[in-house]
């Protein structure tokens, strides 16, 4: 008896005609493409992008929705916030935070107008929709593209965010015409207890909404303090965008 052995070099090119195949039936079958119609720099880390798409027209999109953009490795994708979306021209905005060596921030840092990206949908990520003023809302540099689209709501809104680099983030904030409180991050995290303080004073535990996005231990330690002080459940969402160690969060 003859046994035959696989060899794994000869199975690769079957694998890898496979892989195509299933990406370009889900590009097909689930994605829209948009071309970028305009890039703005607003400081070295972030990038300001205009996209644009008849495939885009109709589509509906909630306050606090993501919308997820496939890279060139795969079906790798990353989520963005769109802080504006025309559905009768099939336009939208998001930011950019060019924060490492990673392919979403590449992909930032190299793109240019014309580029054409395939986007997946808008999708619910937080629910924002039944918001009412006022609202006190944390995060960090994540997190810029949500206040904005809060912001261009007219809703009466308090910003606070922990951020690696309180100067550059100012000029970003500042550009794009949003007030905020920054307060720089400390490696033990010894800043959050500025953080909270500052949502409390901002905002009233009974009457004010409090969101809270960005890093995971951030948020788990604002979150408790905004509990232990009487914030019910109700009024109070969250949303993980990172958390280190980890990929693939949204």
């Amino acid at each position: 008896m003859t046994i035959t052995h696989a060899h794994p070099a000869q199975d690769k090119p079957v694998a890898s005609r496979r892989a195509g195949l299933i990406e370009r039936a889900i590009t097909r079958l689930w994605m829209r493409p948009a071309r970028i119609v305009g890039i703005s720099r607003l400081s070295e880390k972030f990038r300001l992008f205009d996209f644009q798409g008849d495939a885009l027209k109709g589509s509906a999109w909630s306050l606090g929705d993501k919308l997820q953009m496939k890279l060139d490795q795969g079906l790798a994708a990353r989520t963005y916030t769109p802080i504006e979306w025309n559905q009768q021209a099939g336009a939208t905005r998001f930011l950019a935070y060019c924060h490492g060596t990673g392919p979403g921030s590449v992909w930032a840092e190299r793109a240019q107008v014309g580029d054409e990206r395939q986007f997946f949908g808008p999708r619910a990520s937080l629910d924002m929709s039944e918001l009412k003023s006022p609202t006190v809302l944390f995060g960090d540099e994540t997190s810029f593209g949500l206040a904005l689209a809060l912001q261009r709501t007219g809703k009466e809104g308090h910003f606070i965010f922990e951020v690696n680099d309180r100067d550059e983030s100012a000029s970003v904030l500042e550009e794009v015409g949003l007030r905020a409180l920054l307060v720089p991050r400390h490696p033990d995290e010894a800043h959050l207890r500025e953080v909270s303080e500052a949502i409390l004073a901002f905002g009233q535990p009974s009457e004010s909404n409090f969101v809270v996005t960005g890093k995971a231990s951030s948020i788990q330690h604002v979150s408790r303090v905004l509990k232990t002080h009487g914030v019910e459940k109700s009024r109070l969402r969250a949303k993980v965008y990172w958390a280190t160690g980890k990929t693939g969060l949204d």
